[in-house]
């Protein structure tokens, strides 16, 4: 075969088939790294449990605030250990396509049939399924620690949403950046944007309760409307300003679905650009 006749391929029309195919395919790989590298993956889950654990533990005594949404540390912590462990199985498989990168792989990739769309939506379907079980795992801990689902079913569906929102982003912000850095360096952008943007949010605690600049930033930060979405099962609610009791509610979710599919596009995007830009 010439370079001509695998060109030919590698811009042939796709189809929804054929994207989909692709996209399983790789999706699947994505997923087989788990067991073939799992130093790559378990990390991403541990991390979220110790966080957990330590801020619930170390920080038992926020309840006591006034205004504090629950009794209970774990449900408050717990719903961010989720939304981090979910973020950082996304942003994993922008470490792998690092490699891929590095290794030559994704340049097979590259120049294979296999629609350009598929290289984006694989790794976003395999971040899903690693982010569900991460949330699983973390969720489980929190509740053999003590945490107290409150909002019933919807309560655990709120929070499995946002852990997907967030595995979304953060999938479409790790691709993008590796394709732009196509090595290592890109991983410590990947990571410290992930922290940044959590925890100038209410990562640790309600808007009620904060004063200065720190509220400022989180009012207008995104993720403070998706982590509110997601812990609607676990916490109060309140409605401008007054505590309402326990439940889901349009008031906290609306904001945080916003928000997921504001940046959600925003990230796949910025990842397809950054394709289109290795492409040329």
């Amino acid at each position: 075969m010439t370079s001509t006749s695998t060109s030919t391929f590698a811009h042939a029309p796709a189809t929804r088939a054929t994207t989909s195919r692709a996209a399983s395919g790789l999706m699947m790989r994505g997923l087989r790294t788990i067991t073939r590298l799992p130093s790559a993956f378990f990390p991403a889950m541990l991390m979220p449990i110790f966080q957990s654990v330590a801020f619930s533990g170390t920080f038992f005594a926020i309840t006591h605030v006034p205004g504090f949404p629950t009794d209970r540390s774990i449900n408050w912590f717990m719903p961010l250990g989720v939304l981090m462990g979910s973020a950082f199985a996304g942003v994993g498989l922008g470490f792998s396509l690092i490699r891929d990168l590095e290794t030559g792989f994704f340049d097979r990739l590259r120049m294979s049939p296999a629609p350009r769309n598929s290289l984006i939506l694989g790794p976003m379907y395999a971040a899903w399924f690693r982010s569900l079980f991460v949330a699983v795992v973390v969720a489980g801990v929190g509740f053999a620690l003590g945490a107290r689902l409150t909002g019933g079913v919807l309560g655990m569906v709120m929070l499995f949403g946002g852990a997907m929102g967030i595995a979304t982003v953060a999938t479409g912000w790790g691709l993008g950046l590796a394709f732009i850095f196509q090595d290592m360096r890109g991983a410590a952008i990947m990571q410290l944007g992930l922290f940044i943007s959590m925890f100038l949010s209410t990562a640790q605690a309600p808007l009620s309760v904060m004063t200065g600049w720190l509220h400022g930033v989180a009012s207008l930060n995104p993720i403070t409307n998706i982590l509110r979405m997601s812990r609607q099962g676990f916490v109060n609610h309140t409605v401008n300003g007054h505590t309402v009791g326990p439940g889901v509610t349009w008031h906290d979710t609306w904001g945080g679905l916003i928000a997921i599919v504001g940046l959600s596009v925003a990230a796949v995007i910025f990842a397809r650009r950054g394709l289109n830009k290795l492409d040329a």
